[in-house]
C-alpha cells in the first residue's frame, strides 16, 4: 500500500516537471547569415534589394535594425519580421542605401548580432584632366588624373580614343586600360588628333568622357611646329612609359614594351636579372620612333624574373624594370 502511494506520488511529480520544463522551454537566439551575405552585397543604381536573413529563439525573439548606428528610416528601408526571420527590401536602390546594417535578434537576456555590408554602386565619372605630355614621331604620350567619383566602386580601367581634327570622328585606341599614362603610337603624319578617356567600373563606361584642351599636330622628322615639337634639343634619355609587371601563360609568346625620349637617339639594352641579352633567339627586340619592344618567344616559367630596358646616348641613360611571371598553361 505504501509503496503504491509513492510510485504515484514519483509519477504524478515527474509529470508536473515535464509540463513545467515544457511551459519554460526556451532557445537562445542565432542569426543564420546565409553565405552570399557574409561579404559585402552589391547592387546597382536602380535595382531591387531584397535580403531574407534566417534566425532560430523561443519564444519569438525581438528582432531590431541599425544603419551605422542609427535607426533606419522606414520610407526608406523596409523591414518585415517573422517568427523565423527577417526581410530587409529596397524598391530602388540609391547610392545612400550603402553602408552597414546591424541586425539583433533578442530573446530575454540573450541577444546575436550580425552586420550586413551593402553596396550600391553607379557609373562612374570621368578622369579630372587629359593632358598632351608630349609629342614626337608618330607618338603621343597623355597623363590623366582618375574621376573624383568612382562610382562607389573601384576604377577597373579606361578607354582612350582618338580623333583626327578635320572630321572629329573617335575611333577606340584601346580598352580596359589599367594606367593613368599611355603612349598613342602609329599617328599619321600630318595629321592633329584630339583625345578623350572614358572611366569604366563594375557598371561600365562613364557616361561622358575628358577630352584633351589642345591637339597634337604630328609633324615630319627634321621639322617643328610652334606648338608641339618633334625633334627636341639634345637631351638624355627619359622613359614616358615605364614597363609593367606582366603575368603571362607559358608557350605563349608575350611582348613587354615602353617608351623613351632623347636626342641624339639612344642605344637600348635589354636586360633580364641585370645579365644583357644578346644574340639570343628566344628573344626579338625592336624599336620604333621611341617605342622599345621585347618580344619573348614560347617562354617556360623559368624564363620569368625581372626584366630592364636602358637607353644611353652622349647626355646621360635611364632605365625601367618590371617584374615578369610566366605560370604553367593548364
Amino acid at each position: 500500500m505504501h509503496r503504491s502511494l509513492l510510485t504515484s506520488v514519483v509519477l504524478c511529480m515527474k509529470s508536473f516537471l515535464n509540463n513545467t520544463v515544457w511551459c519554460n522551454s526556451s532557445e537562445p537566439p542565432k542569426i543564420r547569415v546565409p553565405r552570399h551575405l557574409k561579404q559585402t552585397y552589391t547592387r546597382k543604381v536602380g535595382e531591387a534589394v531584397n535580403l531574407v536573413v534566417p534566425f532560430l529563439g523561443k519564444p519569438r525573439p525581438k528582432v531590431t535594425w541599425l544603419k551605422e548606428g542609427k535607426p533606419i528610416e522606414p520610407t526608406h528601408v523596409s523591414i518585415r519580421n517573422t517568427d523565423c526571420d527577417s526581410i530587409i527590401f529596397i524598391r530602388k536602390a540609391e547610392r545612400s542605401h550603402s553602408g552597414k546594417y546591424d541586425m539583433t535578434v533578442q530573446v530575454e537576456n540573450h541577444m546575436d548580432t550580425a552586420i550586413l555590408d551593402i553596396q550600391i554602386v553607379d557609373l562612374p565619372g570621368p578622369p579630372v584632366s587629359v593632358t598632351i605630355e608630349d609629342v614626337w614621331g608618330g607618338n603621343v604620350a597623355l597623363v590623366w588624373t582618375p574621376p573624383k567619383d568612382n562610382g562607389n566602386a573601384p576604377i577597373t580601367g579606361y578607354t582612350i580614343q582618338k580623333a583626327d581634327k578635320k572630321t572629329m570622328e573617335w575611333y577606340t585606341c584601346i580598352e580596359h586600360y589599367h594606367r593613368t599614362c599611355i603612349t598613342i603610337t602609329e599617328l599619321v603624319v600630318g595629321n592633329e588628333y584630339f583625345f578623350r578617356i572614358f572611366s569604366e567600373n563594375m557598371c561600365g563606361l562613364s557616361e561622358t568622357a575628358t577630352q584633351t584642351k589642345k591637339s597634337a599636330l604630328i609633324v615630319k622628322e627634321g621639322t617643328t611646329d610652334c606648338a608641339f615639337v618633334s625633334v627636341h634639343e639634345s637631351e638624355a634619355p627619359k622613359f614616358t612609359q615605364p614597363l609593367i609587371n606582366t603575368f603571362a601563360i607559358a608557350g605563349y609568346n608575350a611582348t613587354l614594351n615602353c617608351s623613351v625620349r632623347a636626342n641624339p637617339r639612344p642605344k637600348v639594352i635589354w636586360m633580364k636579372n641585370k645579365i644583357a641579352i644578346i644574340d639570343d633567339p628566344r628573344y626579338r627586340m625592336f624599336s620604333n620612333q621611341g617605342v622599345c619592344t621585347l618580344e619573348i618567344r614560347k617562354p617556360s616559367p623559368y624564363d620569368g624574373g625581372m626584366y630592364t630596358c636602358k637607353a644611353i646616348n652622349d647626355l646621360g641613360e635611364a632605365q625601367v624594370d618590371c617584374n615578369v611571371s610566366f605560370v604553367p598553361h593548364s
